[in-house]
């Protein structure tokens, strides 16, 4: 069958699967007490909010894997598709251990930063020894021809990549609907980029958790019957780092990520800010917090951040085929 097609297929059917097993499973996840407190951090009409049952990216994280090896053939001949599930699955799991903390001890604090910490790197650690056997150490400064060899310091600038992205997309995950809209407008990149390569095996890889993330978000816009938790975050961005180095876009990643990155960017220098002229120079951090104390609605917001996905993963395309 044609790939474009099995691509095309893989998405529709994650699609209908997700459309129809997200609604099973929110009673369960709610009758299971799978629930998880705001975080003391966020804004107080946020902790108003109801108590939203998590594990939401459990869901969408086995169904794309299902679709994914399913329309694949169940063989795993490509290296650049057999790491990208490495790290999907890695941070997946990571996040998942994450999420069962903070349900168990029915608080937001799950794993202490410095466990998340030594766990991100240790799957980067390994997704590394196996991609080095295959990769090269050049990146590409987009949009010309010139290649910058990184040699021993590109094992150093891939370990960056997945502790950076993982938790920039983590720090998104804020609003209702945010973090998965997002997340798909910059796989959208991503795919467009796979299929360009001809590195199908990824390109259905791709699809497959995009039309999972469709149902998804169709409970997760506001208001959220369901979110995505720590699994869903950290596997979206483990996914996305793998997925920049394999593609050897690695430089792109800031792009398609722009709305990731601001919000990283922003916490940052606030707490850069504080700490050396002892004022915020935001209202509030993540930056989406900003707009919510500055009268904006959450739909709106939300919104307005698809609107500056879409226009980086357009940019991050023009980009790279130029």
């Amino acid at each position: 069958m044609d790939p474009i097609v099995l691509t095309g297929l893989a998405f529709a059917s994650s699609l209908v699967v997700s459309w129809i097993v997200y609604p099973k499973v929110i009673p369960i996840f709610k009758k299971l007490n799978v629930n998880q407190t705001v975080s003391e951090y966020a804004l107080d009409e946020f902790k108003e909010k109801p108590i939203t049952p998590t594990l939401g990216g459990v869901v969408f994280v086995i169904i794309s894997v299902i679709i994914a090896v399913i329309f694949n053939g169940f063989t795993f001949t490509s290296t650049a598709y057999n790491l990208c599930l490495m790290a999907f699955i890695g941070y997946a799991l990571l996040g998942f251990i994450d999420d069962y903390k903070i349900i168990k001890e029915g608080k937001n604090d799950g794993l202490k930063p410095i466990e998340k910490l030594i766990l991100q790197f240790l799957i980067a650690g390994i997704f590394y020894y196996f991609y080095q056997k295959s990769a090269v150490s050049t990146i590409q400064i987009f949009p010309s021809d010139i290649l910058i060899d990184l040699g021993i310091f590109y094992a150093v600038f891939v370990l960056l990549m997945f502790i950076a992205t993982t938790n920039a997309v983590n720090i998104t995950d804020g609003m209702d609907g945010l973090s998965g809209g997002t997340s798909f407008i910059a796989l959208g990149a991503f795919l467009f980029f796979a299929i360009r390569q001809q590195e199908w095996s990824v390109a259905i890889l791709i699809s497959s958790l995009m039309g999972a993330l469709v149902g998804y978000l169709k409970n997760n816009m506001k208001p959220a019957k369901i979110i995505m938790g720590d699994c869903g975050s950290h596997a979206l961005g483990g996914l996305m780092a793998a997925l920049a180095m394999v593609l050897k876009i690695e430089l792109l990643l800031i792009v398609i990520g722009g709305v990731f990155v601001w919000e990283t960017a922003s916490v940052a220098l606030q707490i850069a800010a504080v700490k050396t002229i002892k004022r915020r120079i935001f209202k509030y951090t993540p930056i989406h917090y900003s707009f919510i104390l500055s009268g904006y609605r959450e739909q709106a917001i939300v919104l307005m951040f698809y609107a500056v996905g879409l226009i980086c993963a357009i940019a991050a395309i023009i980009l790279g085929v130029i």
